[in-house]
């Protein structure tokens, strides 16, 4: 659903542990004034535990995307993608792979695990911002979201 269509905000699930990378993305996605919320995980537990509503996530909301690094603390991204991906209530979910991990058997594994897109964030900051910027203007601008119904 185009960004315009949407009569409430946006929900975005940033899952990353790197504080630096966190501030990054939430600078890069306040600088292009979307209407949207940015939900901050550190790990693939915690992950979890929003996206099904448990201990302090309660009255989490279900993402309208997620962003998903791999390399994560407690259950990595590969776990995190291949355990919502099986379960009907999440799989619906856009997932944005976003890792510093360029290895090819991470491309084609979290394709298999049905990710929409995996990207290689760059070290650069001008370049990282240029990143969520494209993120931002392809899947909250002209992709059509799945509507948000599992809540």
């Amino acid at each position: 659903m185009a960004n315009g269509e949407f009569m409430r905000p946006i929900e975005i699930l940033l899952v990353e542990d790197s504080p630096a990378d966190v501030r990054l993305t939430q600078e890069a996605l306040k600088e292009e004034k979307l209407h949207m919320n940015l939900h901050v995980v550190g790990d693939g537990v915690e992950a979890m535990q929003f996206l099904h509503r448990q201990g302090k996530f309660q009255t989490a909301v279900r993402p309208d995307l997620i962003l998903l690094d791999l390399n994560l603390p407690k259950k990595d991204g590969r776990e995190v993608l291949k355990e919502m991906k099986s379960e009907d209530a999440l799989k619906s979910i856009p997932v944005v792979i976003l890792t510093v991990s360029k290895a090819e058997e991470d491309v084609l594994k979290t394709y298999n695990l049905h990710a929409n897109c995996y990207i290689t964030k760059p070290l650069d900051l001008e370049q990282f911002s240029h990143v969520v910027k494209s993120i931002k203007d392809f899947w909250l601008t002209i992709v059509k979201l799945p509507p948000n119904g599992g809540n």
